[in-house]
């Protein structure tokens, strides 16, 4: 397999440390509110690749953090912590708030097909494990305190920018935000904040009453479970100028190792061709979405129309057309699930050798998505069906669960008249009257259902 490498800029072949055994950590969300279907793109692509990872006979050791603490309004530490500033608004408690965004975002995650990973844990489970790793870039003298917090010192770490291409010293001479009085430079970044009296979510700490910063959870916890170095790190591309900078900056100077092995990203999800934003108003839950009369699966499909490294831009139109497609998926597979005819073993193993060749090649999935609509052009066969189905093992459209929607049944108000002539006389116990309405309701095409307080049309 290969991927492309966002620290590298470039395609690599993909061997894990550890045999067939790969440890991942993805960037999880901050659960202050709903995610909406920008973040949910940068999960379905986190799934493919464990899927696509799976199928080629992998076994995945994933972390998926839950920030529920440090996460500030800026990413560059500039602002109010947002659990803070969601529990000020929504007058509850943070942990009410975490707990209830948490149960929402793996409730969007299993309507999704997206597998969780392995382990997802918690920041505030965590805080422990963080203090530990800011005491040791004290140690090492890349840390400093201040009178608001801990923060890295970013002029130690000169390769500061080789994720992003960002050169220091245009971080310094176009800073990220203001110096504050104790900072050395204006992009040295907390590490640990040092918390106002009114300040919900605290913590006793070497330095006083205080709270984690953002970056240094994902660098403790991927540590603790996955080790000084793993094989891959996910996440969006919006992560890729601060957090993931910092996160490397961190690692090495404690480890003296690049964390990850392989970074790589999923790009922007746009709405109308603009940024999508919660401050521009602009985005859309995957609840309001169903709420329209969508199927979570028309999401996802429309997600794996594009490259993962590609911006994909939503629209109602373009959504539209991943309904309509998913549908007719799901109805030309139903014909060949029903066809008694069988397809030779060549044929469907130049399908398989070109799926595998577009999930391999940094999971090319809407190149495996054309190899599956090519195939199910062939006569319908069954064994067409068993391989589609082997394929959603990577695309997870849940196909052979897939079910027709049957058009509503618009019933004329005269043949009403007579199913409801007939119900009035089995009340009535005129049992000799409903079989005959029965049958003339027969004889104009519909069947009737009889239930405790009703009954059901349908078409013969």
């Amino acid at each position: 397999m290969k991927f492309y490498n966002t620290l590298t800029r470039k395609k690599e072949d993909f061997e894990p440390m550890d045999g067939k055994r790969v440890r991942m950590y993805s960037c999880g969300p901050t659960v202050y509110n709903y995610a909406h279907i920008g973040n949910l793109r940068t999960y379905v692509f986190m799934d493919l690749l464990r899927r696509c990872l799976k199928y080629e006979g992998y076994k995945i050791k994933g972390v998926m953090n839950i920030t529920d603490v440090g996460h500030l309004l800026s990413d560059a530490d500039d602002g109010e912590d947002k659990m803070q500033k969601a529990a000020r608004e929504q007058n509850k408690d943070p942990y009410e708030i975490a707990a209830y965004y948490t149960e929402v975002f793996f409730e969007d995650l299993k309507k999704l097909n997206i597998e969780r990973p392995e382990l997802t844990p918690k920041a505030t489970d965590h805080i422990e494990d963080m203090q530990k790793y800011v005491e040791g870039l004290m140690e090492k003298g890349v840390a400093y305190e201040t009178d608001d917090g801990i923060y890295f010192d970013i002029s130690k770490f000169p390769e500061y920018g080789k994720l992003s291409g960002i050169k220091l010293e245009d971080q310094l001479s176009g800073a990220r935000v203001e110096v504050n009085g104790g900072k050395r430079h204006p992009a040295d970044f907390a590490l640990w904040k040092k918390a106002p009296k009114e300040h919900i979510m605290q913590w006793d700490s070497p330095w006083g009453k205080s709270y984690p910063g953002w970056h240094i959870e994902c660098s403790a916890m991927s540590r603790k479970y996955l080790g000084d170095v793993f094989d891959i790190h996910t996440g969006g591309v919006d992560h890729i100028p601060i957090h993931h900078e910092n996160e490397i900056a961190q690692s090495e100077s404690l480890t003296g190792k690049n964390p990850a092995r392989f970074w790589m990203h999923g790009e922007f999800m746009l709405v109308d061709g603009g940024k999508m934003s919660k401050s521009l108003g602009n985005t859309y839950t995957l609840k309001q979405l169903e709420d329209m009369g969508y199927k979570p699966m028309h999401f996802r499909y429309f997600c794996l129309n594009a490259h993962y490294r590609k911006k994909l831009n939503f629209t109602f139109e373009g959504l539209d057309g991943a309904k309509i497609a998913y549908e007719r998926l799901g109805s030309l597979l139903l014909k060949h699930k029903a066809s008694a005819q069988t397809t030779s073993p060549e044929t469907l193993a130049k399908f398989k050798a070109e799926f595998e060749a577009d999930i391999s090649d940094d999971l090319n999935v809407p190149g495996a998505l054309g190899v599956l609509w090519t195939m199910l052009k062939e006569p319908y066969s069954a064994d067409i069906y068993n391989l589609a189905l082997d394929f959603d093992r990577v695309f997870g459209l849940s196909l052979k669960d897939y079910e027709e929607e049957k058009p509503e049944l618009v019933v004329p108000d005269e043949i009403k008249a007579i199913a409801d002539e007939r119900f009035a006389a089995r009340k009535n116990k005129d049992w000799a009257k409903s079989d005959e309405l029965r049958d003339k309701l027969a004889e104009l095409g519909y069947v009737v259902k009889d239930g405790k307080d009703g009954y059901e049309l349908s078409l013969k």
